[in-house]
């Protein structure tokens, strides 16, 4: 019988780095699920209504129309109807694993980020007993993970988002589209985490997509990508489609030109998920990105859900 073959000395390296920063994502975010996310989380997300449980006695104070007229016909005595709140959700973490998204200009790339910020919904999620899938896409679905409960079936997801390499480098959110509305028939909580580095008519896609669930968009960006830093004449490539420009970054009017259109792309990104109706979260990779999402919660909560 084949033995099989030993595991390399550089191998052995990759998984504990691998192992190493799954295991520093999770003491984290655990924590701060703990400390803070994890309450706001449980009280802006709820399950789709109630289920019946049992009869009970009327009792002074319980509403009238709880009361069952056949139940109380047979006993001879008032009872209602007993609910309880049907809390369970699914939630599917739909993260884009193109090839923009490997950018970081800082300590933290893009994807890195995207998987701290995944982990962490995901363990609020397990908190709250809820069940986390996992849709990886670029311009199709490089992995689907069906939606489960448990720590390791978490620790799973979060590997698989720092570590899966795609096929494709490219964006393309139709695919993404079609499973989450053809293949996820239960009403779903959706984060779709993305840098969004398309043509925004695509954002199109996702009208129909937030009526049948509650759709949340994360977008991860990088501040270089926002304002030029200025480092003499460099050669900026696509990392999707491998087209080069070159340019003087420390000349004010190239920076000034860059700003401006970094601007512009983002205000009709922005104002596209205005006209959708899909709530946006903002996160970028020099920045703390708790504020973001406690200021997102704390709005899902005003508003009733």
């Amino acid at each position: 019988m084949a033995r099989p073959a030993p595991i390399s000395t550089e191998d052995q390296q990759d998984i504990s780095e691998i192992l190493r920063k799954i295991r520093k994502i999770e003491l984290k975010t655990r924590g701060l699920v703990r400390e803070s996310v994890g309450g706001e989380y449980h009280s802006c997300f709820k399950g789709e209504g109630i289920d019946f449980e049992d009869f009970r006695e009327y009792q002074h104070g319980d509403e009238v129309r709880s009361i069952d007229w056949n139940v109380t016909a047979r006993m001879g005595t008032p009872y209602i109807k007993k609910f309880t709140e049907q809390r369970e959700l699914s939630v599917l973490l739909a993260v884009d694993i193109s090839a923009s998204g490997n950018y970081g200009s800082h300590e933290q790339s893009k994807r890195e980020l995207i998987a701290e910020v995944s982990a962490l919904l995901a363990f609020s999620a397990l908190q709250n007993k809820d069940k986390v899938g996992l849709i990886l896409f670029t311009d199709h679905i490089e992995k689907y993970v069906p939606p489960q409960k448990g720590s390791s079936h978490t620790l799973r997801l979060i590997r698989e988002i720092l570590f899966c390499r795609p096929t494709r480098q490219q964006t393309q959110l139709e695919d993404t589209v079609h499973i989450l509305r053809n293949h996820i028939k239960r009403r779903s909580l959706v984060f779709l985490i993305s840098d969004f580095l398309f043509a925004d008519n695509q954002l199109d896609e996702l009208k129909s997509l937030g009526r049948q669930h509650d759709l949340v968009a994360i977008q991860v960006s990088d501040p270089a990508e926002k304002k030029l830093p200025a480092v003499g004449p460099v050669r900026l490539e696509d990392p999707e489609t491998g087209e080069q420009i070159e340019l003087n970054t420390s000349n004010p009017r190239v920076q000034q030109a860059y700003q401006q259109q970094a601007e512009k792309w983002q205000e009709q990104v922005n104002a596209h998920f205005r006209k959708l109706g899909i709530d946006k979260i903002d996160l970028v990779t020099d920045q703390e990105y708790l504020p973001a999402l406690h200021s997102f919660f704390k709005r899902r909560g005003g508003m009733g859900n």
